[in-house]
């Protein structure tokens, strides 16, 4: 029978960064009949992901597994370890930031933000010189983003950490990795974060409607004081009913058997073959942008994202015009703007389950999209980005120290 719905042939483009694109296993992991959130089944099941999801952050403490986007997951750690009026330091590395810092004051909390250009991650002398500042040590928690997904800047936790004990301050440390785990290194015990805040959608390569809290035994100390009113979010609660395999309500069943599979396939590649396939994309991508004689976003090399590249348009141009010339043409999706940056740069998600080859067919639909859009660049982007990835797999730690 004849439609009037138009199709597009082939598969489409998803260059957000995040949700990522589905793989097929996952998908047919998924595809399961519903069984018992009460049965011993089920417990198996859930037992296998609170075990597995732990080897991902790198950490031998309870991860609190939610059915919740990752918004719910930085609601739930801010409420279990802290009191109304608490201060709490963040970094205004760009829009989700911005966004943790506004929940935080929703939830009568004292947020104090570092200011940036949105352009750099989150600077660790910032954050020590900050924390000295405050003698009465009233600031209760530093959070900052891992990697900021409205820009494509990469904060360094591992550092920050350092400058929190060089300042010899005792406030919880809080890392939001929803655009960076399963995608680049992070290890929540060693770089002593104290709440890690995760996300299934995209290194983990899930629908969203999953998120995490790994905690630390000091974080589950502040726990035991926190004021804070907290119901479907408390992790006492949690943690609690998972020791014997179930949940205190209904959890989303067919995005355990998905986590399930995703843990498998994260450990079949290999954790640091995943990181270094999002290392050689991400700078493919690079290499192509600036080839196109564009401009990255992200102003400062040293603060380069794994997994999101932006990119700034040229003056006069729109990047939510061209953003729709390129869905409707060429069948890509790219990551929008926000705010100051709105209609200013457009961003290419470079994470999850994708190769060399897919990411070569994304950089040639957006040269091709910059060409139709009439955006002024130069043609070779594409052959710069092959190239990378060519010497990438001929020597790679010669390519990795380019």
């Amino acid at each position: 029978m004849a439609s009037n719905i138009s199709r597009t042939a082939g598969r489409h483009f998803l260059q957000i960064p995040g949700p990522s694109p589905l793989p097929d296993r996952i998908l047919r992991a998924m595809d399961t009949p519903i069984i018992d959130h009460r049965g011993p089944e089920f417990a198996k099941l859930a037992k296998r992901c609170l075990e597995g999801i732990k080897t991902i952050f790198k950490t031998t403490n309870p991860v609190i597994i939610y059915t919740a986007t990752g918004t719910g997951a930085w609601e739930a750690a801010l409420v279990n370890t802290l009191s109304p009026g608490d201060r709490v330091l963040m970094v205004e590395t760009g829009q989700f930031a911005t966004l943790w810092k506004k929940m935080a004051e929703k939830l009568g909390l004292k947020p104090e933000f570092i200011a940036t250009d949105w352009r750099i991650g989150a600077d660790p002398a910032a954050v020590e010189e900050h924390l000295r500042k405050d003698k009465a040590r009233e600031i209760k928690a530093v959070c900052v983003l891992h990697n900021e997904t409205s820009t494509g800047c990469l904060s360094p936790v591992a550092e920050i950490r350092k400058a929190i004990d060089r300042a010899g301050h005792s406030a919880l440390f809080m890392v939001d990795t929803i655009s960076s785990l399963a995608s680049t290194d992070y290890r929540h015990d060693e770089w002593g974060v104290d709440v890690t805040v995760g996300g299934a959608q995209k290194g983990l390569m899930l629908p969203p409607g999953m998120s995490f809290n790994a905690v630390s035994d000091k974080a589950l100390a502040a726990a035991k004081n926190s004021k804070l009113p907290k119901s479907f979010w408390s992790w006492e609660d949690m943690l609690n009913m998972n020791k014997i395999g179930f949940f205190p309500y209904t959890p989303a069943t067919q995005m355990l058997h998905g986590l399930s599979a995703s843990i498998d396939m994260l450990h079949e590649e290999g954790l640091d073959n995943v990181f270094a396939r999002h290392a050689r994309l991400a700078e493919a991508t690079r290499r192509a942008v600036r080839a196109w004689g564009l401009e990255i976003m992200c102003r400062d090399p040293k603060y380069y994202s794994p997994t999101i590249t932006a990119v700034m348009m040229p003056e006069g141009h729109d990047a939510d015009a061209f953003r729709n010339l390129a869905l409707e043409t060429f069948n890509i999706s790219y990551g929008m703007s926000f705010a100051k940056f709105a209609g200013k740069m457009f961003r290419i998600g470079h994470l999850g389950d994708i190769n060399d080859g897919y990411l070569v067919g994304a950089l040639a639909a957006t040269e091709m999209a910059l060409a139709l859009a009439g955006v002024p660049h130069k043609k070779g982007g594409v052959q710069a980005a092959m190239d990378y990835i060519v010497s990438a797999h001929a020597s790679p730690a010669r390519a990795a120290a380019e």
